[in-house]
């Protein structure tokens, strides 16, 4: 039964990596910076977030991921609070011009806070190897070699604010969150217990950005 599970997680996982379409877009990085400006609070000019209130960087995503995210954000596919009055004010072109400014950036942020080494042995293992005995694929599965993205359909995890990653599995957990392919990461998601997620999330964050 496991090795028949394990296979029908490694078709799935394989077909999804192909599952990153790139959409051509006429951006204006100028723009985009005019725009950063209703942005600046939560996540800097040059996109770095924070990592206390769990805003995410931008500067490491893709501008079509990011494009994406916001149009979920306005069409209510992915539900914000704090990001629901800014999406609103943004149309199309504001949109795409926004995301091409950030991710043109490239962000001094410090690094995480320590982690206690069995914690992030266990991230590791999330991260790079899964953990088969309880049908959890590694993040880099989809997410690529180093945890770096894959396309515009899998983001860069590495580098990301630890309290951000921990927030939204949290969110695709409890199905807050359900705006990815083929509701994988709830899959995922709901297999990893807090412990878990407190490791994954502080190794994930502990890496570089390459």
């Amino acid at each position: 039964m496991k090795t028949r599970r394990r296979t029908r997680w490694g078709l799935m996982l394989g077909a999804l990596l192909w599952l990153s379409p790139v959409t051509a877009i006429s951006a204006d990085v100028d723009k985009g910076k005019e725009v950063a400006n209703t942005c600046v609070a939560c996540h800097g000019m040059d996109g770095a977030g924070q990592a206390q209130g769990k805003f995410p960087r931008l500067d490491i995503l893709t501008a079509d991921y990011i494009t994406k995210q916001l149009h979920d954000f306005k069409d209510g596919k992915r539900n914000s609070p704090v990001m629901a009055p800014f999406v609103g004010m943004l149309d199309d072109e504001k949109m795409q011009n926004v995301a091409a400014y950030y991710a043109s950036q490239n962000a001094q942020v410090p690094a995480p806070e320590e982690a206690d080494d069995a914690l992030l042995k266990r991230g590791e293992q999330l991260a790079l190897r899964g953990d088969w005995d309880n049908y959890v694929p590694s993040c880099r599965s989809c997410h690529g070699p180093d945890n770096q993205g894959v396309g515009n359909t899998f983001p860069p995890l590495a580098g990301q604010h630890a309290s951000y990653i921990a927030g939204e599995l949290k969110a695709w957990q409890s199905g807050d969150r359900a705006n990815d392919p083929q509701n994988l990461m709830l899959a995922v998601a709901e297999r990893l217990s807090a412990e878990d997620i407190e490791a994954v999330s502080a190794y994930l964050a502990a890496q570089p950005v390459k």
